[in-house]
């Protein structure tokens, strides 16, 4: 594991600490830092832009070649951190819990710790992540014109108007818009004042976003395109549902009625779980049992195609094809004359 400590919230300053212990390379565009390295620490492409009113971006797309533990120690301030991770996931502790949370894929979080203390962020090794932390400094924002904080929910409020004392934790429900929003901030390909202007828009709207869910969260409910930790639990108990009933019919609905979930929300859960559509998920599984029983029984394929449930050979020699590069019988000869390395 190799440690590296940051002693500031700046933006600028965070590229710049980072960079003396990555090696990387720092670039300044339009009031935009980035930070690219390609050695033996991994490769990646760390970004940062700061805005009045004490709004920040460092956007992280990284892939360490061993664990990296960036810890910032907070002294004169203490912002509000809203966190999404896009890919991947990392773990995070601070000085006043230890305990390792593991900030999820697609997961919506809001963090604020107390001054003087410590934040631990753990990038796992070969695991390629993608993470974005926008930081709001507290008593700057509260001199914007028009913040309109009066307006937010009691706890969230709470958090922006402390300015030293406690903290403040939300790791929320599990969210494919804000997904997107972020993925557009990702791949803008701007320049110049168009680029500033859209990307401070951009900050804006994802904020807005997570606040919203935050909203949701405390009133106990869901927005139409989110999911509750409970919501996931029941994605991960159909998937074990499926292996064991993979030569039944699996129908949306069916499976819908299963997990106690509108169709909407189980096709949205295999996204964020899978990065597949149920049915999407269903194919590669019966693709990925039928080879093991080419490999590990004498069942003809007949016989397998009907295991898994499909009703067309030629349809499962079909996508067996596109998938693995060759026909089911082949793929059993070729096992046997032990010509064909497993993958």
């Amino acid at each position: 594991m190799y440690e590296i400590t940051i002693g500031s919230i700046d933006n600028v300053d965070i590229l710049k600490q980072l960079n003396i212990h990555l090696g990387g390379q720092l670039t300044e565009r339009w009031g935009e830092y980035e930070l690219e390295f390609e050695n033996s620490f991994g490769k990646g492409t760390i970004r940062s832009i700061g805005f009045d009113w004490g709004v920040s971006l460092i956007d992280y797309d990284v892939n360490f070649r061993e664990d990296i533990k960036i810890t910032f120690k907070l002294t004169d301030t203490n912002p509000i951190e809203f966190i999404f991770v896009s890919e991947g996931n990392l773990n995070y502790s601070n000085s006043e819990h230890d305990k390792q949370i593991i900030l999820d894929r697609y997961q919506n979080i809001i963090i604020s710790s107390t001054k003087n203390s410590k934040e631990t962020y753990m990038f796992p090794k070969r695991i390629a992540i993608k993470v974005n932390f926008i930081y709001i400094l507290k008593e700057q924002y509260f001199r914007k014109k028009n913040n309109n904080l009066s307006f937010l929910n009691k706890a969230l409020l709470s958090a922006f108007k402390d300015s030293s004392n406690s903290t403040f934790n939300h790791f929320g429900n599990y969210n494919l818009k804000i997904a997107d929003q972020i993925k557009q901030l990702q791949e803008n390909n701007d320049s110049g004042i168009v680029r500033t202007l859209s990307i401070e828009g951009q900050l804006n709207l994802i904020m807005a976003m997570q606040m919203l869910e935050h909203h949701n969260h405390e009133k106990g409910s869901t927005l139409p395109e989110s999911l509750s930790k409970s919501d996931i639990k029941k994605i991960n108990d159909l998937s074990g549902y499926i292996i064991d009933n993979i030569s039944e019919p699996l129908s949306i609905a069916s499976l819908a009625l299963k997990a106690g979930l509108t169709p909407k929300k189980l096709q949205l859960g295999f996204k964020v779980l899978y990065s597949k559509s149920v049915n999407e998920y269903i194919r590669q599984l019966k693709l990925e049992i039928s080879r093991d029983y080419i490999k590990n029984t004498n069942d003809s394929i007949s016989e397998i195609v009907y295991n898994i449930g499909f009703k067309s050979r030629s349809y499962f020699s079909k996508i067996f094809f596109e998938r693995y590069g060759m026909l089911p019988t082949e793929y059993r000869k070729k096992l046997k004359t032990n010509n064909y390395p497993e993958k």
